[in-house]
C-alpha cells in the first residue's frame, strides 16, 4: 500500500499503480507543472480548492440521514472533482557505491481495489481531503462527466467520492455510468423498471411463486464515527427473493435457482442497472 492513510474498512481499497499516461481530458502528464497550486487553476481561475456548495450540501443532508444516496449522486452531475495523481519511476539505474538512482519518473494517476476485487477510480470533491489521503499526490481537477467517461474508459466498475475522509461514498457501477452519460441515476431497489424485469425472470419457471426485492445488505455506509448510512455502500445492493413452490426437493431447487441467474444475466435491464444482487429463497405456502 502506498497511500499515508488507511481507507476506510467498508472499502478495505489499498493503493495500486495505475497506467494512464494522460488525464481525464487526454492531455499527456509529461511536461506538466503539478507543483501544489498549480494543476488545476489553468482549468478553474477561481477554484478555491474547497467542496462545491451543491455537493457539500447533499453530502451534508445524506450524512444526517435526511436525503437518499441518489441525491448525492445528483449533486455529482458536472461538478469540478480532483484526481490524485503521483510521480510513478519509469526508469532508474545502479550507482558505483550500489544504490539505486532514480532517473526518470512520469506522472500517473492513482486507482484503488474494492473488496471484490474491481478497480476503483478514487476522487476527491477538495484538495485537503486528497492531500490528507496520499500526502504525496496532486489535485488535477474535471468536470466529473470527464472523470466518470475516464474510469469507464479505463474499466473502472467504481468511482470512490473522498476515501479516508469522515465519509467515503462509493459510487457504484450503473451510477458511475449514468454521470458519464449525462443521465440520472436511480437505485436499483427503488426502480419499478428492474422490478419489473426480475418478475419476467420469474414467470417461465412454474416453480417461482413471485419475485421481490429490496435494498441489500451492501447498501449502505458508515462515517468516521460509525453511523450506518443509508447508501453509498459498494454493493450487492439489491436483495431479490424468490418465493418459491412448497413441495420441492434440493436439486429441483438448485435447477429453479440456477434458471433464474442465468435469465437475470441475459437480461439487458438488469445488466444496465443492477450492479450486484443476492438471491435469497421463502417457502411459499
Amino acid at each position: 500500500m502506498t497511500g499515508k492513510k488507511d481507507l476506510p474498512a467498508h472499502i478495505r481499497a489499498q493503493l495500486a499503480s495505475a497506467g494512464r499516461s494522460t488525464d481525464t481530458g487526454g492531455q499527456p502528464w509529461e511536461g506538466r507543472n503539478l507543483g501544489e497550486g498549480t494543476s488545476h487553476t489553468h482549468a478553474y481561475p477561481s477554484d478555491d480548492g474547497l467542496t462545491p456548495a451543491d455537493l457539500d450540501a447533499a453530502l451534508g443532508r445524506f450524512a444526517r440521514g435526511e436525503a437518499p444516496e441518489e441525491v448525492v449522486v445528483d449533486a455529482l452531475a458536472n461538478v469540478r472533482l480532483f484526481a490524485p495523481v503521483v510521480a510513478e519511476l519509469s526508469q532508474s539505474h545502479v550507482t558505483e557505491e550500489g544504490l539505486v538512482s532514480d532517473k526518470e519518473s512520469d506522472m500517473a494517476l492513482v486507482s484503488i481495489q474494492a473488496p471484490d476485487g474491481r478497480k476503483a477510480l478514487p476522487v476527491f470533491s477538495n484538495v485537503e481531503d486528497l492531500t490528507s489521503w496520499h500526502d504525496q499526490a496532486r489535485p488535477v481537477a474535471a468536470d466529473s462527466r470527464k472523470m466518470a467517461l475516464s474510469a469507464v474508459e479505463d474499466e473502472n466498475q467504481l468511482l470512490v467520492l473522498n476515501p479516508g475522509s469522515a465519509l467515503t461514498f462509493v459510487v457504484r457501477r450503473p451510477a458511475l455510468w449514468a454521470i458519464a452519460k449525462g443521465t440520472r441515476w436511480r437505485p436499483a431497489y427503488s426502480d419499478p423498471e428492474v422490478l419489473e424485469a426480475l418478475q419476467e425472470c420469474g414467470e417461465p419457471d412454474p416453480s417461482v411463486m413471485s419475485v421481490t426485492m429490496a435494498p441489500g445488505r451492501g447498501v449502505g455506509c458508515r462515517d468516521a464515527e460509525g453511523h450506518l448510512l443509508p447508501g453509498g455502500g459498494p454493493g450487492p445492493e439489491l436483495s431479490v427473493e424468490l418465493t418459491i413452490r412448497p413441495g420441492l426437493d434440493q436439486r429441483e431447487l438448485d435447477t429453479a435457482v440456477e434458471e433464474f441467474q442465468k435469465r437475470f444475466s441475459a437480461h439487458q435491464t438488469l445488466a444496465d442497472r443492477v450492479d450486484s444482487a443476492d438471491i435469497r429463497l421463502r417457502a411459499g405456502s
